[in-house]
C-alpha cells in the first residue's frame, strides 16, 4: 500500500453542517418593516380600476376592491374622506383612487388607503347630480300630481337668495314695476358653499313656520340664484334641499341660474322659472293681467264716451238752426253729465281697491313689528344689567365677609404665635446646634448659647448655670460638654 500523498487535498468526511449567522424573524416585526418600505416607496399612487364588492361599514368608513381584468386590490376609505366625496360609490362603478399602498398588519395584506376618489368619465358633480335625481325620481317627489298651482292673488312672497346679488335688485323692481301692492320677505342666505345647504333649508322651514302664523305672513317661497358652473350651482342639487322643498307647505318657486340650467330644486319646486326676472313676471302674471284689464277698459269706456259725444255732436249739426239754444244746451249738459258720472265711477272704483291694497300693507306692517325681534332683545339686555348689578353686590358682600373671617382669623393667629411671647418680654435660648433648651442641665460651663428676642439674636456663653433649686432634685439628662 503506497504511503499518502501529503500535497493531495483532504476530504472532510464529517456530518456537521457548518455554522452560518442566521436572523430569525418576528412575523409582526417581519411585516411591519415591509409597510414601512412600501408605504416609503408609494406614498402617492393613482390607481385607476372597477368598483367590487362595496361594504360601507357603520362606523362611516367604506371597504371594496378596486380591480381589473388581471389583479385586485383591497382598498379602504375612511369615514372623513368618505364624507367628502361628491357621489356615491357603488358596484361596477369605474374610478380613479388616490391614495398610499400599505400592509394591514394582522392580516398580512397588502391595501390601498384612499384619500381622494372621482368616477373615470364623467365628473363627481354631474355623477352625483344624475344618481340623486334617479333616487328622488323613483321615490315620487318629480311627480306631477304632488305639484301646487300658485295662489293667484299672494300678498307676501317669500325669496330665499343672497342679499347682495344683482337677483334680489332685479326681483324686486319686477314686482313693483308690475304688482305694486305685493309684499316681498327676504330671508339671505349663502347661494354656494358647504354652509348653503343647510342654510336653505332653514330657510324654506322658517317661512313654512311663518305661514302658519294667524296672519299668514308668507304666501308662497321663491329660490332664486343668478346662473354659474354646475360646482356654483351645487347646493341646489344636494339631497337636503331637494327634501326640505317636498316637505315645504308652501308653493315653492324655483328660479336657478339661467334658462339652460337645471338643478335637483327645479324638478321637486311646484314650479320651474327659466331666470329669477321670470319668477317674478310670473307670481304677477294674475295681477298684472287684472290691472291690464282694467286698463283697457277704462281706455274703451273713454273711447265710447267720446264717441257718443261725437255722435251728439254730429246731430246737433243736423238739427236745424230754428230749435232752441235752450235744447242744444240741454242735449250738451245731459251727454257732460253722464261722461262726469263715469269719470266718477271708475276713480271710484280705483280708490277703493287702492285703500283695500294700503289697508293689507297696514296690516302686515303692524304684524311685522309686533315680531320684531329688537323689543325681545331689548327685555334680555335689561334683564341681564339687572342679574349683573345683583351679582356684582352679592360678591362685594361675599367679599366683606371673608374679609371679617379672615380678619378674626388672623387675630387669633397671632395670639397663639410662639413668635408673639417674645414681644412682652421673653425670649428663646438654643443651644450651639439649634436645639432650645429647658434646662440648666443641658449646659455646662463654657458652652455657647443663642438667645433670640422679639427684635433679633444674640450670642453668649456659659460661665456659670445655677439651676433652679425647687427643681435640683428632679432628674434631667445633663449635656456632655464638647471639647
Amino acid at each position: 500500500m503506497p504511503p499518502p500523498d501529503p500535497f493531495a487535498p483532504q476530504l472532510d468526511l464529517s456530518f456537521e453542517e457548518p455554522r452560518t449567522n442566521r436572523r430569525i424573524w418576528p412575523v409582526r416585526e417581519l411585516v411591519g418593516q415591509v409597510r414601512e418600505l412600501i408605504e416609503q416607496e408609494y406614498g402617492d399612487v393613482w390607481v385607476e380600476g372597477e368598483i367590487s364588492n362595496y361594504r360601507p361599514a357603520p362606523s362611516g368608513h367604506v371597504y371594496f376592491t378596486l380591480k381589473d381584468a388581471d389583479a385586485q386590490l383591497p382598498i379602504v376609505l375612511f369615514r372623513r374622506q368618505a364624507m367628502l366625496l361628491r357621489f356615491r360609490p357603488e358596484d361596477g362603478l369605474h374610478v380613479l383612487v388616490r391614495g398610499r399602498v400599505s400592509v394591514y398588519e394582522q392580516r398580512g395584506q397588502m391595501q390601498l388607503v384612499a384619500e381622494t376618489m372621482e368616477p373615470v368619465g364623467a365628473g363627481s358633480l354631474q355623477l352625483a347630480f344624475e344618481q340623486l335625481k334617479q333616487r328622488l325620481k323613483a321615490e315620487g317627489l318629480f311627480d306631477a300630481d304632488r305639484k301646487r298651482p300658485l295662489p293667484a292673488f299672494p300678498r307676501t312672497v317669500g325669496i330665499v337668495t343672497s342679499p347682495t346679488g344683482a337677483v334680489i335688485r332685479d326681483f324686486l323692481n319686477i314686482v313693483a314695476r308690475r304688482h305694486s301692492g305685493l309684499s316681498v320677505l327676504l330671508y339671505p342666505v349663502s347661494v354656494q358653499g358647504d354652509s348653503a345647504p343647510a342654510e336653505i333649508e332653514a330657510a324654506i322651514a322658517e317661512l313654512n313656520a311663518a305661514s302658519r302664523n294667524p296672519s299668514g305672513l308668507v304666501d308662497l317661497i321663491v329660490l332664486a340664484r343668478g346662473g354659474g358652473s354646475l360646482e356654483d350651482l351645487a347646493a341646489f342639487n344636494s339631497e337636503r334641499v331637494a327634501r326640505a322643498i317636498a316637505a315645504s307647505s308652501l308653493p315653492v318657486v324655483s328660479a336657478i341660474g339661467h334658462e339652460t340650467d337645471f338643478t335637483i330644486a327645479d324638478f321637486v319646486a311646484d314650479l320651474r322659472a327659466p331666470t329669477p326676472s321670470a319668477a317674478a313676471e310670473l307670481i304677477t302674471e294674475t295681477q298684472h293681467k287684472i290691472a291690464e284689464h282694467l286698463g283697457a277698459q277704462s281706455h274703451r269706456l273713454e273711447r265710447a264716451a267720446r264717441f257718443q259725444l261725437m255722435k251728439i255732436r254730429e246731430r246737433l249739426t243736423r238739427l236745424s238752426l230754428d230749435r232752441t239754444e235752450a235744447r242744444i244746451s240741454t242735449l250738451l249738459y245731459r251727454a257732460a253729465q253722464r261722461l262726469d258720472d263715469l269719470s266718477f265711477r271708475l276713480e271710484a272704483a280705483l280708490s277703493a281697491q287702492l285703500r283695500e291694497r294700503q289697508s293689507r300693507i297696514a296690516n302686515l306692517a303692524a304684524a311685522f313689528l309686533h315680531y320684531d325681534p329688537r323689543r325681545s332683545v331689548l327685555h334680555a339686555r335689561e334683564h341681564l344689567a339687572d342679574f349683573r348689578t345683583r351679582i356684582n353686590r352679592s360678591i362685594e358682600r361675599s367679599l366683606q365677609r371673608a374679609a371679617v373671617r379672615i380678619g378674626a382669623i388672623d387675630a387669633r393667629l397671632h395670639s397663639l404665635s410662639p413668635l408673639a411671647v417674645l414681644d412682652r418680654g421673653y425670649a428663646l435660648v438654643l443651644s450651639a446646634d439649634g436645639n432650645l433648651l429647658r434646662s440648666t442641665a443641658q449646659v455646662a460651663c463654657g458652652d455657647q448659647v443663642t438667645t433670640r428676642l422679639a427684635d433679633g439674636t444674640f450670642t453668649s456663653r456659659v460661665e456659670a448655670p445655677a439651676p433652679n433649686k425647687a427643681k435640683t432634685n428632679s432628674p434631667t439628662p445633663r449635656k456632655e460638654a464638647k471639647n
